[in-house]
Parts: C-alpha cells; structure tokens; sequence
C-alpha cells in the first residue's frame, strides 16, 4: 500500500504475537465480558494498488482466554466453540477499500464452526516505521462486530422477563503489529 494515504509500502507483513491482540466483548447478564485469544498467526499483503492488498488469518480457538478459567472450558465446549471439532477460526479477505487516509475498510469471510460469513473490520492504519531490531513493523487497530448465532454459536440461558445472560453481538478489536518479511 504504497499511495501516499496509507503510507505503507508494497510487502507481505507477518503478525508479531507478542505485539497483537486479537480480543473481543460480548454483552454477559448485567455487564460485558472481555477476552482474547492467545494463539494465531497471520500476514498482510499489502500492495501498490489499496485494492489489492489481503490478509489472512488463522486463529486457535482452544487459546481463548477471559481471565476466568471455567468460562474458557465452557467455550471451548459443544455450547460454543466444539474445539475439538472445530478447532480453528479464519479470516480471509475479499476486498480493501481506502474510506480516507489512514483508514480502511477490509472486508473477508470469518469462518467458525464450519460456517463463514462475511465480515467487514474498519481498519486504522497507525503507521510504519523501523524497530530496534533491524526491521520494519507496521501498526493497525481493526474493528468489526459478529451475530455469534449466525455460527451456529447460540448456547443461552434466559433470564427474568425476556433477557438472556449472553449477548448476540460480539464486538472485535484488533490492535496489531506486523513485521515486513525480507
């Protein structure tokens, strides 16, 4: 992503895990729950043309971490994620559209549990630049937000009235740094 709106030069980037966080918010009874997933790995191609960049990713769902450890035994389960059947989630792009500079839109199709829809994630581009180790990074923070019931994902527990403990919408939030491969 050469142009002058991104700053970003032409290369495939891979996901450095110790500067990436793949994390996510779901509503839970009266408050929210966050967590993130601990394993994955990922690279960004990026292009001359915006266009034409891509990014795939592939993700651990068994490295789920909320801080709580029965929470992330029971997602790992048949309620929810079926790790033991299912034990990946991916995102592949079919689409880059520059909104302005510095900011994207990548569109793809996550895949969970078999199922794959498509995904849109605003990207901020926070920039490039050298590291103390001789290469070259880029940062990004992406955004979107999933139904966890069209995967398949709809485990609930109903409440008083017509509440449920767990949300349907599930907010993401990445906030990456890339490393330009020689």
């Amino acid at each position: 992503m050469t142009s002058t709106a991104t700053a970003v030069r032409s290369g495939t980037w891979t996901l450095d895990p110790t500067h990436t966080e793949i994390g996510f918010t779901v509503r839970h009874i009266m408050s929210k729950v966050r967590g993130k997933f601990e394993t994955f790995e990922g690279s960004v191609v990026t292009a001359d043309e915006v266009t034409d960049s891509r990014v795939d990713v592939s993700v651990d769902l068994s490295s789920i971490n909320t801080g709580t450890v029965d929470r992330d035994n029971h997602l790992r389960s048949s309620d929810f994620f079926e790790v033991e059947k299912n034990p990946t989630m991916t995102f592949t792009s079919t689409g880059v559209v520059e909104k302005a500079p510095g900011e994207l839109v990548v569109q793809g199709d996550l895949t969970i549990k078999g199922v794959s829809k498509p995904l849109e994630l605003s990207v901020e581009v926070l920039g490039e630049g050298g590291d103390p180790w001789g290469g070259t990074r880029v940062g990004f923070e992406a955004t979107g937000q999933i139904s966890r019931k069209e995967f398949g994902i709809d485990f609930n527990v109903p409440l008083e009235g017509d509440k449920v403990m767990i949300g349907d919408k599930v907010s993401l939030v990445i906030a990456a740094e890339a490393v330009l491969q020689a």
